[in-house]
């Protein structure tokens, strides 16, 4: 790696005045610092934040990163999880300077309860100022990303393989997919396996929430997003969602520690929204925003994406910030939905925008915020169905359903959920249509 010039730079909240320290430092010096974040002393978990700094440099949008933790221990086994980073730890000038002329390595962690942030300063310029030139460590370095070509794996490994993703993950919500699986197939994976492939997926099929209309409160989100909303009405509404048994309520964050309290032990869920309603925040804050909201009770979070940078063409930016959030819920065990705000896109961006919440592994994708635009069309529901299905994905439709023939129309077209403020009166028309059916 030649001397770098663009830094990305992140830490935890132990880290977090040391990372203000050596941006105040190297900002002068004429480096351009990206900062990932965390934004404050507050607990936070450090992988979020390494492997921020680790993506940043594998992606190429920085030349090198140095992400602060208490130790720098666990900062440097998170960033060497992601494909092409070399992070090391340092401790001092002359392991700085050895990690980068003997190992090139291209993430320095640093533990801000092991050093002050004057020899931070100097073990981070001499780390900055030092290259791995000479070809026998060159060369060395280079059997770092050699490749295993031939794994040898038999049909009964894979099996096992298969049958253990199938314990962790469990079935995956999908409508039937075209093709047989990998669970079905051992032939078929292995052949994943030879293409490169380094972990595999199986998708079950899943059954739809329930029949309708009979069965429609099961598929609603009951919904109060209202700035002025006061605990009276969120009582209520947690109140109205247990008589009807609604799949879930979806409140402000502020609200989901007591809409936990009083749906605890029962089948309703609490869901709250994340970067809502603009998904103009940065990933690093989503992501603390859905790790709170999880901590406090949510079992599902609904992310707004970054539409800007998804009409920007920055998609690389889209997925670490759909990602950042969607990690943070497989480790809290929430699901997460993706909002796409499909009344601002283009058909093309709404593929897109679907394709990308797919490869960073979101549970659902759901149409609107209900505070733009637009809401929910049938069309946006079936493209969007039509992108996410085969990967064992569920789309919610939010944003203006307002009667049963509207929900029907959204579960005819693909959606397993629907977000809407007006359920009971929906439920009580499906209910008034199946007496007279």
């Amino acid at each position: 790696m030649s001397r770098p010039k663009r830094i990305a730079i992140g830490a935890d909240h132990g880290g977090f005045d040391l990372k203000d320290a050596l941006i105040g430092h190297l900002r002068p010096a004429g480096y351009e610092v990206s900062d990932v974040g965390t934004s404050s002393r507050e607990a936070v978990d450090y992988p979020v934040f390494a492997r921020a700094v680790a993506e940043a440099v594998a992606t190429g949008a920085a030349d090198a990163g140095v992400m602060i933790d208490g130790a720098g221990i666990g900062s440097c086994m998170a960033a060497n999880k992601v494909p092409g980073v070399r992070a090391a730890l340092a401790y001092d000038v002359s392991s700085a300077r050895n990690s980068r002329e003997h190992n090139n390595a291209n993430v320095l962690t640093l533990g801000a309860g092991l050093i002050g942030a004057a020899l931070a300063k100097q073990i981070v310029d001499v780390w900055l100022e030092t290259e791995c030139t000479e070809s026998r460590h060159l060369k060395r370095v280079a059997m770092f990303s050699e490749e295993v070509t031939d794994l040898n794996l038999t049909d009964q490994d894979i099996e096992r393989v298969v049958d253990r993703l199938h314990q962790i993950l469990g079935p995956m919500a999908s409508q039937v997919p075209d093709g047989n699986s990998v669970g079905e197939d051992p032939e078929a994976a292995r052949e994943f396996v030879r293409l490169g492939a380094t972990g595999l997926t199986s998708v079950a099929p899943a059954e739809r929430p329930g029949d309708i209309p009979g069965d429609l409160a099961r598929y609603i989100d009951h919904t109060l997003l209202k700035p002025a909303a006061t605990e009276d009405q969120i009582r209520q509404l947690c109140a109205e969602a247990l008589e009807f048994n609604f799949r879930s309520v979806c409140v402000n964050p502020t609200w989901v520690p007591l809409a936990a309290s009083l749906l605890r032990g029962s089948e309703v869920l609490t869901c709250t929204v994340v970067g809502f309603p603009l998904g103009a925040t940065e990933p690093a804050i989503k992501a603390m925003e859905a790790r709170r909201a999880i901590r406090n009770g949510a079992r599902e979070i609904d992310m707004v994406l970054n539409v800007g940078a998804l009409k920007s063409g920055d998609d690389d930016l889209v997925l670490r910030d759909i990602r950042a959030v969607v990690e943070d819920c497989i480790d809290g065990g929430a699901v997460c939905k993706v909002i796409l705000e499909t009344a601002l896109l283009t058909d093309d961006e709404k593929r897109r925008a679907s394709e990308l919440s797919r490869q960073a592994r979101a549970h659902f994708v759901k149409t609107s915020t209900g505070f733009s635009t637009g809401g929910a069309t049938v069309s946006d529901v079936a493209l969007m169905a039509s992108v996410v299905r085969g990967a064992g994905m569920e789309v919610k439709a939010s944003g203006g359903i307002s009667s049963y023939d509207d929900a029907k129309a959204m579960i005819e077209a693909g959606a397993t959920r629907l977000g809407a403020s007006a359920s009971i009166g929906i439920v009580r028309e499906a209910k008034a249509t199946s007496v007279s059916a």
